[in-house]
């Protein structure tokens, strides 16, 4: 019982570690997302939808950074191609989502009103997050592998060599 009791302590803890982490990169990129868009948008003079897909990019890129050595760092690793490509796909899948639900309650429904339109963005974001975790979880940041069973050393037997026997010589 002690073992479960001990195993059950030890995934809770890595799942509050990984949530939290996931919490804190996804806040830190989005106020960088935001920064991004501020700078190039009204400082630098880059159109809108330019200035958005430059920060959205360079927050995503943090983003895989922060949750590949931090979030997920206790994970198994594979190709950094790989992951970002894979990352970057789960992000276009909720960025779209997100637009989905946000265009279905504006035009089939017909709601206009900002505070609809806003608790239907933070809902997708919300829905968005859910999908984004478990999907790092399951596709980008693999599970570590399983630890391989301990290996029993292998004891050498010598056997003494069989004398002659007697009547046969």
């Amino acid at each position: 019982m002690d073992a479960l009791t001990n195993r059950l302590r030890s995934t809770s803890r890595l799942l509050l570690k990984e949530l939290g982490a996931f919490g804190v990169v996804g806040a830190v990129c989005f106020v960088l997302q935001i920064a991004c868009f501020q700078l190039l948008y009204a400082h630098l003079g880059v159109g809108a939808v330019r200035s958005n897909l430059i920060a959205t990019v360079i927050s995503m890129t943090a983003a895989y950074v922060g949750h590949r050595y931090w979030s997920f760092s206790h994970r198994a690793r594979s190709s950094v191609r790989r992951e970002y490509v894979l990352f970057a796909a789960i992000n276009g899948v909720t960025l779209l989502l997100g637009l989905a639900v946000v265009a279905l309650v504006r035009y089939p429904l017909g709601q206009d009103s900002a505070l609809v339109l806003q608790i239907a963005n933070i809902a997708s974001i919300v829905l968005g997050t859910v999908i984004r975790y478990l999907g790092y979880r399951r596709w980008v940041f693999t599970a570590p592998a399983a630890p391989a069973a301990p290996v029993a050393p292998v004891v050498e037997r010598r056997v003494a060599p069989r004398s002659p026997d007697p009547d046969l010589v």
